[in-house]
Formats: structure tokens, sequence, C-alpha cells
């Protein structure tokens, strides 16, 4: 444990999506297991997911703070995060969480003994920087996107500056990206962004991310840096300050096979997956936020019955407009027609638990940046499919990597078959062509999974904020 003199005190305040509260959590106890004090602030119903989660060892340096979400028009009452919502109105939630800043501020402003020594803040809080300033406190941007998607970005006055207004300005590689790569956007991908008017919250996602790193002392990247070197370098020269990555914080998976006695959901899965070959389960799972149509729902059901192999489905329920708006169904009969050979799983299941199980081969993911380090840290190949937000210059990025294919759509409508998700399938999970990626996605594992080399990353990350806080040394 540090010198209690020389302790840390860490504030956490990340965006109201689990994609970035999950993270940001597993930080705060990287630290707190290190000796240093960590406040750790979200809103009610973020906080209770997981203020359950501290160990106890840790309750008396981690430190759980509920903020009241302040209500706003065309916002649910108990929406107080992304995947509680529609994406459309994800700018409606940015307006409810830009509210935060005053309370916030009081909180910081009476917050002592400690004082806190480092905030560390997501891309949304693009006014978080100049309060931490005025309140003497250094300032962390932490970045939960891989270094390539941050230098597709662009560097902070290029987003402040709103470089790019239309969809299509997004499809091309950007003039600061200096050596060949196919990492952009597809039309079908950025037009999805854009269906979420940042003109709501009077902030673009652009100005809140320019201003986040513009504003930091240091940026901190959930990545390795072995994995893409050549992003990482070129990410160091665009923001022009410290850039250091602390490692993917690969997840941590039980062992013991008697830990898990009392899990029933685990154990039901598990006495299933049991029962299947090595290497031959595709686990499919879009993640908490990702939402398809209903002939997409289709393609992907049916190609997954075409594609011959064993699958686990997790479905959940997609939030909904209106309470009169239809969820999307299963095409009629599938179910009994997959069941000898195929699980469809409505609700939450232990994701990193199936991943790490022997009998799975493959892993169809929309390519959020969590679920890709949870899939590679257990060497599984990627069959990428990508919805929203970053996912899809993720899904460049890993094709160029060679841990996986991405299922073939339309560049302009996004539409696909069933016939290409089965021939996609197939092709990574069991194919001798696909030995390649399957080889590449094991050979990450060791980046990925090595928990004596992110651990390093963490204390080198420590070291920093001890000798770069303010009062430490001028900067």
């Amino acid at each position: 444990m540090e010198n209690e003199k020389e302790a840390l005190h860490v504030v956490m305040f990340p965006w109201l999506a689990m994609g970035h509260i999950i993270p940001f959590f597993h930080l705060s106890k990287c630290l707190a297991q290190r000796g240093h004090r960590v406040t750790f602030i979200s809103t009610p119903r973020n906080t209770e997911r997981v203020v359950d989660k501290v160990p106890l060892d840790l309750a008396p340096l981690l430190h759980i703070v509920s903020l009241p979400l302040p209500k706003v028009e065309n916002l649910p009452d108990d929406a107080e995060s992304s995947m509680d919502i529609p994406y459309q109105k994800a700018q409606f939630l940015k307006i409810a969480f830009d509210l935060l800043e005053t309370p916030l501020t009081t909180f910081l402003e009476n917050l002592s003994n400690p004082k806190p020594d480092w905030i560390v803040y997501d891309y949304a809080s693009h006014w978080l920087p100049q309060i931490a300033e005025k309140l003497g406190i250094s300032r962390a941007f932490f970045s939960l996107f891989t270094a390539a998607t941050m230098a597709f970005f662009g560097p902070p006055w290029a987003l402040l500056n709103d470089e790019r207004s239309i969809p299509e300005d997004y499809t091309v590689v950007p003039k600061w990206i200096p050596f060949e790569t196919n990492v952009n956007y597809r039309l079908h991908e950025i037009k999805k962004n854009f269906e979420a008017p940042a003109a709501e919250s009077g902030t673009t996602d652009g100005a809140r991310f320019g201003a986040s790193i513009d504003e930091s002392d240091v940026v901190l990247f959930r990545t390795c840096v072995e994995f893409e070197p050549e992003w990482f370098s070129l990410v160091s020269e665009l923001f022009q300050k410290p850039v250091i990555s602390i490692g993917v914080l690969p997840p941590s998976v039980v062992q013991d096979e008697d830990s898990g006695s009392n899990d029933t959901t685990w154990l039901g899965i598990k006495n299933w997956l049991d029962k299947q070959n090595q290497n031959s389960v595709v686990y499919v799972a879009l993640g908490t936020e990702a939402t398809i149509c209903q002939k997409e729902l289709n393609e992907l059901a049916l190609g997954l019955e075409k594609c011959g192999l064993p699958f686990f489905w997790v479905i959940r329920d997609q939030p909904r407009h209106k309470q009169e708006d239809l969820q999307i169904q299963l095409p009629d009969g599938y179910e009994d027609r997959v069941k000898n050979r195929g699980v469809i799983y409505r609700g939450w299941v232990p994701q990193t638990k199936i991943l790490s199980h022997s009998c799975i081969g493959g892993f169809l993911t929309h390519c959020g940046w969590n679920s890709v380090i949870e899939g590679l840290c257990f060497g599984r190949v990627l069959i990428m499919f990508p919805v929203m937000n970053d996912q899809g210059l993720n899904t460049r990025l890993l094709q160029e990597k060679g841990v996986g294919v991405e299922i073939p759509r339309d560049e302009k409508d996004g539409s696909f078959t069933s016939d290409s998700v089965a021939e996609a399938v197939k092709f990574s999970v069991e194919s001798e062509e696909g030995e390649l990626l399957r080889t590449n996605a094991r050979k990450v594992r060791g980046l990925f999974g090595d928990r004596n080399r992110n651990g390093g990353l963490i204390d080198d990350c420590v070291g920093y904020l001890m000798e770069n806080r303010i009062g430490k040394t001028s900067r």
C-alpha cells in the first residue's frame, strides 16, 4: 500500500452509459487496491448497479456518491443510462447530464479531507475541466475508445471547429492520418449517429470530445499499445499532450468451479455449454444499447439457422419510444426449429464466463470496445456486426489486425442477407481459410489477457498521477 501521505484522492465521473460506467468503476477498484482513495460519482440508478460490487476490503477507500439526475422534458423519469432509452433520445440524456454541472461543482467545492488530486472524466462532461482547474484539481480525460477511433475523430481543433458536418465526410480517411488505412465509417453507420441531432443538447459530440481533450492535463487510454502502435503514436502527436495506456482492464473470471454454486443463471448456461464440442459454439450478443430492426433480426436469425453450428444468442429487450411500441420478434417457429442446437436467452448473462468456456468457437458481436476486449481476452475470433457509435471504426481496425471478419452489408442502407451471415460465421469458426483469423485472435489473447502486464501499466499510470498532480510539480 502507498504511504498514506503520498496516497492520491481521485474523483471518477463517467458518462451515463454502462459501457462507460463499468470500466470507470474497474479503474476505481484498481486504484483503491493500490491504497488510493477514490470517490466514484454517478446518478442513483447507476450507482445502485455498482455499489454492491465494492469489495469489503476496499470499502474504506472506494466511496460511491449519488447525484440525482435533473428532470428534463422528453426523457422518461426512470432513464438514467443510455441503455434505458432509444439511441434517438441520447441528446435528452445529455441535457440532463449537463444540468449536473451545478450540483457536481458544489460537491467538489465541499470535498475535502483529503482534497481531490485528480478528477478522471468522460467525453460528455466538456464543462468539467474548467471547474476542476478553478478548484486546483488535475484533470485526466479517460478515453474508452481505441486510439484508432480517437485519431479518426481528429485533433481537438478539428473537433471544436466542426470540420465534418455531413455523414459523407466520415466515410473517407481524414487528412491528418498519414498512413494507408481502411478505418472509416460506412454511410449507413454514420447516418445512424446523425439521427440524434446534437442541437437538442446545444453541444455537438465533437465539441464535447474537443473540449474534454484540449483542456485535460493527460489522456488515459483503455487500449494495448502493441495492438495498435501506429494509431497510439499518431494520437499522441494529434493531442499534443501526455497520452498514457492503462491497458485493457481485462475482465476477471472466477476459476473455482464451486464459487458459483448459488448462481443458478450461470449453472444452467454452463450445463448446456458443457455438452457442446470444443471451439464449436457461436456466442451472439449485441450489447446493452445496440438496437436492430425486425428485418435485420430476421436475417440474423435465419443466418444462424443456416450456418449449421450450435449457437448461444443473448437477446435484450429494446427500449421503447412509447408504451405501445411493438417489440421485435423472432420468425414464426424459429425457436422450435433450432432448439436442438441453439439457445435463445433473454436477459442478463455472465458474458465473460461464457466467453471463457472452451466450447466457444467464435463471438458474433456489435464490436463495442468493451465486448471486443472481453472476446479477445479469451482469444475468440470475431464475427463483426457493427450497429452504432464507434463500432464501425472498431470493425475496420479489427479487420486490419486480422482477428475477425465483418458480415457484408450494403454500404448505403446497411442491408444484408441471411446467407452472408451464415457464410461469415462458418468462415470464421470452422473453415480452413479462417484458421489464420483464429490463430491471430489466440495470439492477441497473450496481450489483452496478460494480467501482470496490464497491472504494470496501471502501476505506471499511478506513478504518473502521483508525480504530476497539482502541488507536486509545476505545470
